[in-house]
């Protein structure tokens, strides 16, 4: 669940008095050392990556595949919090058939929780071969089913201390004075403003003790491991970023001074390590967490000769998280406008910095209404997405427990179906031309896609037809091109001239 459902104001007003009188900057702690990052060589891994490795870059605001076609995402976040930060080969984590599972209801994307504290957990730099291996089982799974993989170093409230996770032991070192007494915890979101989580942050962005080298460092393991990464979709950097002790102007203004000073630096310092190591995959970049849940500007700029940026941004809105904690006043009707309005600014940011964006947090309810709205506005705006999240995985820092879609995370057969029903569309997978509009309704099925061929691409373009909309089958119409296969869930098509092609599939 996002941080950036932190924008509520009453506990805003809350945090304002426990943040008061945090008093002078106290004692840092010593600088730690650096090592080379150690990975195992990929020979030894158990992957199943070709010799050639299909990935994703970004060409203009859009992803593009190896074939030079569009593709939009449509994926799910598979995060596991709790040590040792990866899903287990058990019926209670990740399996070929939960792989089977995704590919089966049309998700080509999947958010996955690369730890910093799994990647390094033992010093600055020093890589844990167990960690890398734990994810590639699970990695080579996704590939072979082409489905796209973003690294997500994932983070909320920095570590276990706090009630959170997502950093190494070795970076938790408690700061002055607070380190006198036991910490203070408080519930998740809440446990971001206390005064010394704040302080911790802002030792981070300073790299006091080499805190911002170590996860540099990280990234450079990540980077050794899976440069060559099969299905790759890039390295998303830190999961909604917290500022710091000047967290009230981030919910007011957007603080921009903290994209200049502190976030923008942090990025471009962990995207030249990465580019020393991989000089093609993208890096993704987050705002600061409350620009997924408040209509805040962020303010990242571009970043001199980096053509393979992308924008990994979160939508939250602020009626749903008011309704799942049972405060009264929440509409999910307004989250129509808010959803737009989001959609609008990350494509405005996207260009400013020149990157790709992914709406790679939304959802985190079981109030399908809300699924839908965030789910039909994203196809206006052409816009690919990740979403908030496959199981709950006994996730500890949560607003709420509907976040999953299981009601048991070991049986498959308990999926709220419901919910489902809503995330899992009929959409163009993979364009061989630009994207103009798409549609697709929840209800009764109906599609309708339209693009702009590029006759100078020979891969077709491919549509995913769910399996849960057309009881009887379905049906297909093409304008301007041809259906050249129909199998299952798979449409493939191609244009018959360089007039823009519509296709629209309905019931029987």
């Amino acid at each position: 669940m996002t941080g950036a459902l932190l924008a509520l104001s009453l506990a805003a007003s809350l945090a304002v008095g426990a943040e008061a009188g945090a008093g002078a900057a106290p004692p840092r702690p010593a600088r730690a050392q650096v090592a080379e990052p150690v990975v195992e060589p990929a020979a030894t891994r158990a992957s199943t990556s070709p010799a050639v490795p299909q990935q994703l870059r970004r060409k203009g605001r859009w992803l593009v595949d190896p074939q030079g076609r569009v593709v939009i995402v449509h994926g799910l976040n598979l995060v596991y919090k709790r040590k040792p930060y990866a899903p287990p080969d058990k019926v209670t984590g990740f399996q070929v058939r939960d792989a089977d599972w995704l590919a089966r209801h049309g998700f080509n994307g999947a958010r996955v929780g690369t730890l910093w504290a799994g990647l390094t957990p033992d010093a600055p730099g020093r890589a844990d071969p167990s960690y890398v291996r734990k994810w590639q089982r699970v990695m080579d799974l996704l590939a072979a089913r082409d489905i796209w993989i973003q690294l997500d170093a994932h983070q909320d409230q920095w570590h276990e201390i706090y009630g959170g996770e997502g950093v190494p032991d070795w970076a938790a070192t408690r700061p002055a004075p607070y380190g006198a007494l036991p910490p203070v915890t408080a519930p998740f979101p809440l446990g971001y403003w206390t005064p010394e989580v704040s302080t911790v942050f802002d030792d981070f962005w300073a790299n006091r003790g080499g805190l911002l080298d170590g996860w540099v460092a990280a990234w450079r393991v990540a980077a050794r491991a899976w440069h060559d990464q099969d299905h790759l979709m890039g390295y998303d950097l830190l999961n909604e970023p917290w500022m710091g002790l000047e967290w009230p102007t981030c919910l007011t203004t957007g603080c921009p001074p903290s994209y200049s000073e502190e976030l923008q630096p942090a990025f471009e310092k962990a995207t030249r390590a990465i580019r020393r190591i991989d000089e093609d995959n993208l890096v993704w970049w987050e705002p600061q967490q409350f620009a997924g849940g408040q209509p805040l500007d962020t303010f990242f700029t571009a970043m001199a000769g980096e053509d393979q940026l992308g924008f990994s941004w979160h939508s939250y809105c602020p009626d749903v998280f008011l309704e799942s904690q049972g405060v009264p006043g929440g509409d999910v009707e307004n989250c129509t406008a808010y959803a737009a309005g989001r959609q609008r600014h990350a494509l405005e940011q996207s260009r400013t910095m020149r990157a790709a964006p992914l709406m790679s947090e939304w959802g985190a309810t079981d109030n399908v209404r809300a699924i839908e709205i965030d789910a039909d506005v994203a196809d206006r705006f052409l816009m690919g997405w990740t979403h908030w999240a496959y199981k709950f995985w006994k996730d500890p820092t949560t607003a709420d427990d509907a976040q999953g879609l299981f009601r048991d995370d070991t049986d498959l057969r308990t999926v709220k179906r419901a919910k489902l029903r809503r995330l899992v569309r009929t959409y163009a997978q993979a364009t061989a031309g630009i994207p103009l509009a798409m549609r697709f309704d929840a209800q009764d099925g109906d599609f309708r896609f339209r693009y702009r061929p590029d006759r100078r691409i020979t891969a077709p373009t491919e549509i995913f037809v769910s399996p849960l909309h057309y009881p009887r089958g379905w049906k297909v119409r093409v304008t301007h091109g041809r259906v050249v296969e129909r199998k299952g869930s798979r449409l493939v098509v191609r244009a018959t001239s360089a007039r823009p092609v519509t296709v629209t599939v309905t019931r029987r």
